[in-house]
């Protein structure tokens, strides 16, 4: 059977081909790592975020960087090998944990809402201001899942 020839979904990255938009998406990450640090929300929570998501999605890229992002921030290659089951094991925090379910939640949207119950007991551990941030972290990460996706951002070997 003939090897088919895949085309690219666009002609162009969106991020190079729309730069004034993107750079809109980036100040809101910008903003958005700035309020999580004045909340005290830890790097490494977002990261975990970001990674899910980026899971979620099937985001190379994001995966990727995140990974990196993740580690840098005290992260351990165990967690991260282990967040598409972080509710089967208990390598999380509770924080964490329910950070990373209102990250699901919100990833899967187009199947179900989040749960009400969801944040009450995200409330045990995060003030509303806090739910608000992680909200979008996770809203932010899918734009940024689909905006690689649809780009095909490669994933380059990383150095050394």
């Amino acid at each position: 059977m003939p090897e088919q020839e895949t085309k690219p979904r666009l002609a162009g990255y969106l991020d190079k081909q729309q730069p004034d938009l993107y750079a809109t998406l980036s100040h809101y990450s910008q903003q958005l790592v700035d309020e999580a640090d004045r909340l005290g929300i830890p790097r490494r929570t977002l990261e975990l975020v970001n990674y899910l998501c980026s899971q979620i999605n099937g985001c190379a890229f994001c995966l990727d960087l995140h990974h990196r992002r993740a580690l840098k921030y005290g992260e351990t290659e165990q967690r991260l090998s282990l967040v598409a089951v972080y509710k089967e094991v208990q390598l999380f925090e509770p924080a964490e944990a329910v950070a990373m379910e209102i990250a699901e939640q919100i990833t899967r949207m187009s199947s179900s809402r989040p749960s009400p119950e969801l944040f009450d007991q995200a409330r045990r551990h995060y003030s509303d201001e806090q739910i608000s941030v992680l909200c979008m972290a996770a809203i932010g990460i899918n734009a940024f899942n689909r905006l690689s996706i649809l780009s095909e951002h490669p994933v380059r070997v990383a150095k050394k």
